[in-house]
């Protein structure tokens, strides 16, 4: 949906260069049009971005959660890692709560933290890299340096803020 609002957990430089070089590397070119990123809301409507701002800058006066690259994810015709932080599933369970009647289907069923290499390629692709990753694949951290507001646009994002942790 145009102009929906979209809530991230923004990378730190160097989880975010590892991730977004293998994103370049696997992803279809033509529609690769946003970075790498981790999604804690996917559609939240436009009216709710005054109130979003103010959440978003409240939850980033915390301390900055610790999160781990925990495994791989099989999307079918695609991979992503899959994301354990008990912190950060904090703060989206209390944004959650705070946007009651605003979340799209899509966030309410429940949240499962990944970020997105490669996608919407033939399932044989796909499977493909998930085992050439999974050879050499070790947990390792997560750098979260903030949280992000962005706006959908029909295919692109625009940024609206970002909100660094300073706890």
């Amino acid at each position: 949906m145009a102009g929906a609002l979209i809530v991230t957990a923004e990378l730190g430089a160097v989880s975010f260069g590892w991730l977004e070089g293998l994103r370049r590397k696997h992803y279809p070119p033509e529609r690769n049009r946003v970075p790498a990123h981790l999604t804690m809301f996917h559609a939240l409507p436009p009216s709710a971005e005054t109130e979003l701002r103010t959440r978003l800058a409240e939850a980033a006066r915390g301390p900055r959660p610790t999160a781990s690259v925990a495994g791989l994810m099989d999307l079918g015709g695609g991979v992503a890692f899959r994301i354990v932080s008990p912190d950060l599933d904090r703060i989206r369970e209390d944004l959650a709560d705070a946007l009651h009647g605003m979340i799209e289907p899509q966030d309410s069923v429940g949240w499962r933290p990944h970020v997105t290499i490669q996608n919407k390629v033939a399932p044989k692709v796909g499977r493909a890299l998930l085992a050439a990753l999974d050879r050499d694949f070790a947990p390792c951290p997560l750098e979260i340096r903030g949280l992000g507001l962005q706006r959908y646009l029909d295919g692109p994002w625009e940024t609206i803020g970002t909100y660094p942790f300073r706890g």
